[in-house]
């Protein structure tokens, strides 16, 4: 399977060849073509194995490509949100909007803690389709009343599970009960835990269901290694492990 039956746009397939991505993994085989048709997703895949541009792509298509000029020319409120557990995956997420969109008119931000908001507020009050955030820093610009989610139409939650082992599910019911109600929602989580499936059953609309590992499998291009040792003796295995892969 190409990335071209998958029905992406040619400014897509132009960023995707620039970046060396020649086929699309298993798990944006599957979800790109029913996010394409605009139903709710719930997608079971882990770290490593593509997810981000499987939501990614369809979500730049559908505000790059397919979205009315009247819509792209006007006074941009933002029309997804992206939430993520962690700052990093927050700042990585955005960089690979930017990548892919690179030949797209399609503007985004990324607000997440451990930096001032005063440059936050500045890019969420400019034209803007995507926000990417991390729950948290995401309601502190809401009760600020920095950002207008008024217009959201797609919803994308990344790593759900990590989100809700971090204790994040009260600031998520928050945030989506902010959203409007008819949206498209794409959730994506390495494993289906119950609390996963409650979120999912309580903001979702007839999802459909992808799981493309089993629960706990590695990641491919992952390796796990192990090293029994005392535990006082831990940082000294720990730096010789690190040197070893280093001179290597």
């Amino acid at each position: 399977m190409s990335f071209e039956s998958l029905g992406l746009a040619p400014a897509l397939l132009r960023a995707l060849s620039e970046h060396g991505h020649a086929a699309p993994t298993p798990i944006q085989s599957s979800a790109i073509p029913l996010a394409l048709e605009g139903h709710d997703l719930l997608a079971g895949a882990q770290t490593g194995t593509g997810k981000t541009a499987a939501f990614a792509l369809p979500l730049l298509q559908k505000l790059g490509v397919e979205a009315q000029p009247a819509q792209r020319n006007a006074v941009r409120r933002p029309r997804a949100l992206i939430l993520a557990p962690t700052r990093e995956l927050a700042a990585q997420v955005h960089d690979s909007l930017r990548a892919y969109g690179r030949h797209l008119r399609v503007q985004t931000c990324a607000v997440f803690g451990g930096v001032g908001m005063g440059g936050q507020v500045m890019s969420l009050r400019r034209n803007l389709d995507i926000v990417v955030a991390t729950p948290g820093r995401l309601i502190d610009h809401m009760d600020r009343r920095n950002v207008d989610l008024s217009c959201i139409d797609t919803l994308v939650l990344d790593e759900a599970d990590r989100m809700l082992d971090m204790g994040f599910m009260p600031a998520l019911r928050k945030i989506l009960s902010a959203l409007p109600k008819q949206r498209q929602t794409l959730l994506f989580s390495a494993t289906f835990a119950p609390e996963v499936k409650q979120l999912a059953a309580q903001f979702m609309r007839a999802p459909r269901e992808l799981q493309m590992a089993q629960p706990n499998a590695v990641a491919v291009g992952v390796s796990h290694r192990v090293h029994p040792v005392d535990a006082d003796r831990k940082r000294d295995l720990l730096l010789h492990v690190l040197a070893a892969d280093s001179r290597r």
